[in-house]
């Protein structure tokens, strides 16, 4: 029987260093809240939203459960436009995107490592999270699984679908 392999490493970075390839669909806001509370953000915890979008995931994570949030934004025009968000809603010292490729951006502080990716890019981003995220560290996705992660809890709203994953148990 043919197993699939994942993607090579350089192929994903490639295809995910290319801000023309890469659609912006956002979370819905209800995901965007629920995705928080299965992670069980907690004051002061360190979110890291990677493929931020508009910054709604960070924003959120900072405004309803006290948390600092890093959000990472390949798209120029998508990360400006967080960025002003942030600045409006005057959370600067609480808020942080990056305008860079999610590939490029450490994540050993993260507490919390929010995903809405393809899994072909959850593929190719597995093996950094694997090698930088510390050991109390959560991973909340929508809609797509990690491939070869097993999650801890799965929860079903309409549609979509959260994935939590915690890196003391990984299969």
């Amino acid at each position: 029987m043919y197993e699939a392999q994942p993607p090579r490493r350089d192929w994903v970075l490639r295809r995910f260093s290319d801000p023309r390839r890469i659609p912006f669909v956002p979370s819905p806001m209800d995901i965007v809240k629920r995705m928080l509370e299965v992670a069980e953000v907690k004051p002061n915890e360190l979110v890291y939203d990677l493929g931020c979008g508009d910054g709604r995931i960070p924003i959120t994570a900072s405004r309803l459960f006290d948390a600092k949030a890093v959000g990472v934004e390949l798209q120029r025009r998508l990360a400006d436009k967080a960025r002003e968000h942030v600045k409006r809603l005057e959370l600067l010292d609480r808020v942080k995107i990056l305008n860079d490729n999610l590939f490029n951006v450490p994540l050993r502080e993260a507490d919390v490592v929010a995903l809405y990716l393809t899994r072909e890019a959850l593929a190719g981003l597995k093996p950094k999270l694997e090698a930088e995220l510390k050991p109390t560290a959560r991973v909340v996705t929508h809609d797509f699984r990690i491939p070869g992660w097993k999650p801890v809890y799965v929860e079903r709203i309409g549609g979509h679908r959260i994935y939590l994953y915690s890196r003391k148990i990984r299969a």
